[in-house]
């Protein structure tokens, strides 16, 4: 008798833990391009397109932000990198990451409100998507299913990194872009605004 009370509330725990879990991870697309995404089945090319459009606008305030080509391809490759659109407030350039593909809710997992968001590369960590906060998401494309504190959109980069690994630590180095709003450390920055 002892025996099966036992095993049915080591039951009933791990089912409380599998809920749990299941609660706390998300399916998500992740493609490097719009074929991919229209190829996946359970994604329309609408769908597809709009996703990729949202990513493409949200690269520019999401992408890590360095003061030099140089610093940018040192973490992400050569010509891996390009021209930011803002511009310090002494006029210099700032270069950001390309994106190397995007991230966009499963209908299977009720998912499709989530933001989609652009992803990148590292030369650190060549096998993985990245966040532009640099959590890593996943090695392959297609479906996967991803921790919900991934599906939240990257902050806000107002501050330029210098080479440090991205997302490691970095040396700050200080100039603002004229734009500056509130956002969360991101290695080491230099800012960009006033």
């Amino acid at each position: 008798m002892k025996r099966s009370r036992i095993l049915k509330l080591s039951i009933m725990s791990a089912s409380a833990l599998t809920l749990i879990a299941c609660e706390q991870s998300q399916e998500v697309g992740v493609f490097e391009n719009l074929e991919q995404c229209s190829n996946q089945s359970g994604f329309s090319r609408e769908e597809c397109t709009n996703s990729e459009k949202l990513a493409r606008s949200e690269h520019i305030r999401v992408a890590p932000k360095y003061s030099s080509v140089t610093d940018c391809e040192r973490d992400f490759g050569a010509d891996k990198c390009e021209i930011a659109p803002q511009r310090t407030t002494t006029g210099g350039s700032v270069f950001m990451p390309m994106m190397m593909g995007y991230m966009m809710g499963s209908m299977l997992s009720g998912g499709r409100s989530m933001m989609p968001q652009p992803l990148y590369r590292s030369m650190d960590d060549t096998k993985n998507f990245r966040t532009g906060d640099n959590q890593r998401v996943s090695k392959k494309t297609g479906l996967t299913k991803v921790s919900k504190g991934l599906t939240r959109m990257p902050s806000t980069k107002t501050r330029t990194i210098r080479r440090g690994g991205f997302g490691a630590a970095a040396r700050s180095v200080g100039t603002r872009f004229s734009s500056a709003r509130k956002f969360r450390r991101f290695g080491g920055f230099r800012s960009f605004g006033g």
